[in-house]
């Protein structure tokens, strides 16, 4: 999951004392040429300054014929790097290795570069995952529905499957992806033996059931942001005593699914968690260190 420095709030200030030395490891974001507005370089710079890491984040916006060289390129000069789109899925090709998430998502956006080779990981669902277990809830075992199955829903869907949730039915429009979306998922049913299934999301009353039988319900859709920042994917009455309640949007901090979900005193969480465990997932694959996820977000978010 990359941070659009457009998606948050203006006129965020914070010092960042940088020194570049000739020990400074490369650390960086491979994308299209909208991440010239990332956030990400402001977050993880400031991370490694406060935990001491002699490294920097740099931004990489690529044209597609380039990306081949690039990631041969950074293999031979960097530590890792965050990929995102629309390169997280044909990077994988120039990959030496894939870990079991990203090879079940076909989605990667996190490279690791150990011993002259470079390996893909995906820590958006591992993020997503971390998030729930920091706040008391623990996926495995629990029934789980969730609406969206796109990038966002394939990385929440197999990290909950890996993670042993007893089942996950997943509502997705009837869109021209609908087949292929079909056999992820299928594939993704036999290799972690979880009953996955995917489901119409027009059928409000197979939703309705789905949510009324389950532990943990997620919205993976850009619903309740930007244009439909007035909109929830689900109904009020949907929402029950004893449900969790997670949405990926992270802004606006609390989205409407959100908001409705505490006003009917539910545990709920906001995307935003997702991010920051996300990012330090990736800190600690590349450096082994411990992102100061309160503090960056109390500089960055507050």
């Amino acid at each position: 999951m990359d941070v659009n420095l457009t998606d948050l709030r203006r006129g965020i200030v914070m010092k960042i004392d940088l020194a570049i030395s000739g020990e400074t490891k490369l650390t960086g974001l491979v994308g299209g040429s909208g991440i010239t507005s990332s956030f990400s370089p402001r977050m993880h710079t400031a991370s490694f300054a406060e935990v001491g890491v002699d490294a920097v984040y740099l931004s990489f916006p690529i044209a597609p014929e380039m990306l081949g060289e690039v990631v041969q390129g950074l293999q031979d000069i960097a530590v890792g790097y965050n990929v995102t789109m629309p390169y997280k899925t044909y990077i994988c090709k120039y990959l030496d290795g894939l870990s079991p998430a990203a090879r079940l998502m076909g989605a990667v956006n996190t490279v690791e570069i150990k011993d002259g080779k470079s390996y893909g990981h995906n820590t958006d669902g591992a993020g997503f995952s971390e998030n729930l277990r920091v706040n008391g809830f623990n996926p495995s075992g629990k029934k789980v529905t969730i609406v969206g199955a796109g990038g966002a829903g394939s990385a929440v869907s197999t990290q909950l499957a890996l993670d042993g949730a007893a089942s996950i039915s997943i509502f997705n429009i009837k869109d021209e992806f609908w087949e292929k979306t079909a056999g992820r998922i299928n594939r993704l049913a036999e290799e972690t033996g979880v009953g996955v299934s995917l489901e119409d999301l027009n059928d409000r009353a197979s939703l309705a059931s789905s949510i009324a039988d389950s532990e943990l319900f997620v919205n993976a859709t850009r619903v309740g942001a930007g244009d439909l920042i007035d909109q929830c994917v689900i109904d009020e009455d949907m929402l029950h005593e004893g449900l969790t309640v997670a949405d990926t949007v992270y802004n606006p901090v609390e989205s409407k699914l959100i908001k409705m979900a505490k006003a009917h005193g539910l545990a709920a969480y906001g995307g935003l968690g997702m991010l920051l465990q996300q990012a330090a997932l990736a800190e600690k694959i590349w450096f082994g260190t411990d992102m100061p996820i309160e503090l960056i977000q109390e500089k960055l978010f507050s």
